[in-house]
């Protein structure tokens, strides 16, 4: 039940069948004009704005932030800090796995790479365990490649973006187990952790995930029945925010190849653009790049793509306090609603008239 309750997942930008997706996509857009108090969407096409909407208003990501950790892995790959196939003990990368916390997400992974043949002697290339991010959203391979490629620059990846309105990244898994109430009631943590300000905050999570690497008791001694929907709600508004616009912002520069260089775009082609790898895909894309999570009470998506005529979108959308049944049905839609956006010119349009009309 639980892994209902907080399932982080990637929504990856995988294409589908175009017919029959009017309904779908229209049911989004309709959802997000009528609970504007709830979104944020920012669109644009070639770096005209088509529409916008609370765009600097500041949403938790969820794991959509990992987009800024794969960022940072392609450059250190680009400057040959180690090498992408580097043998990766999934021992090691099981200490950041606190099972019924993800959906299943890292077990998911494992098996995928088993299938095609990935793990051997119980390892994997490193960077499978970077596309686990972004394909499959295992949080322990996020936490993992947090303490790989050091904190400090991935925090400067959000300045190197100029972006401004961008709270810290941090260690998801770890903190989830700041919110175990041990011997006191989860009213009690509520307030404790409410009264902690942000640094401190901060620095109990890292706390966490120091110990993490060496004693298994804490994700052991996990709970999951102690995570209460209060605390849950905490939790989630807590998460690493930004806004729909500084996402667009870099959507942009990788969709236009820009700050970074080439060899670090082939590496991070590998990861956010694994929907070219379908041959389909190529007869209309040059690119298609995208991550997206959600928990119980968020959806996140940042999305960029480039026509094989030159057209460039790019895209992000956060939906913020939505009940479970809100959020399966908008996870439903959401292939449809950007297949729409990226090859239906009127569907532009309807989404311009449709805000104009809720004016």
């Amino acid at each position: 039940m639980l892994k209902k309750i907080f399932f982080i997942t990637a929504i990856c930008g995988c294409i589908i069948q175009y017919a029959n997706a009017q309904s779908a996509a229209d049911s989004l857009l309709d959802f997000i004009i009528k609970n504007n108090n709830r979104s944020s969407f920012y669109l644009q096409k070639n770096d005209s704005v088509i529409v916008r909407i609370n765009e600097n208003k500041l949403m938790p990501l969820g794991s959509t932030v990992n987009i800024i950790i794969a960022v940072e892995f392609a450059k250190q790959a680009a400057y040959k800090v180690f090498s992408l196939n580097s043998a990766i003990s999934l021992a090691d990368l099981n200490k950041y796995y606190i099972k019924n916390t993800d959906g299943d997400a890292h077990p998911n992974w494992i098996n995928y790479e088993n299938s095609i043949g990935n793990i051997k002697s119980e390892s994997v290339r490193l960077l499978d365990v970077a596309r686990g991010i972004i394909m499959f959203n295992s949080n322990a391979n996020a936490e993992y490649l947090m303490d790989l490629l050091g904190f400090g620059n991935i925090q400067s990846d959000i300045r190197m973006f100029g972006l401004k309105q961008h709270t810290p990244v941090y260690p998801l898994v770890s903190s989830l187990l700041l919110y175990q109430n041990g011997n006191i009631s989860a009213n009690r943590l509520v307030k404790e952790i409410q009264k902690m300000e942000d640094a401190e905050y901060y620095k109990a999570i890292y706390s966490i995930h120091t110990a993490l690497q060496v004693d298994e008791r804490y994700k052991l001694n996990f709970r999951a029945r102690d995570f209460t929907p209060k605390l849950q709600k905490l939790w989630n508004d807590r998460l690493p925010a930004s806004t729909t616009k500084e996402y667009v912002r870099i959507c942009r520069i990788i969709n236009n190849r820009l700050i970074l260089n080439e060899e670090t775009y082939n590496v991070l082609g590998k990861l956010l653009e694994t929907t070219m790898e379908t041959p389909a895909n190529n007869l209309w894309l040059k690119h298609l790049g995208a991550k997206g999570s959600s928990t119980a009470t968020i959806l996140t998506k940042a999305l960029y793509a480039t026509l094989l005529d030159g057209t460039k979108i790019e895209m992000a959308y956060f939906l913020n306090n939505l009940t479970i049944n809100e959020n399966k049905k908008l996870q439903s839609w959401m292939h449809d609603f950007e297949l729409k956006i990226l090859k239906d010119e009127n569907f532009r349009k309807k989404i311009v008239d449709g805000f104009a009309r809720k004016k």
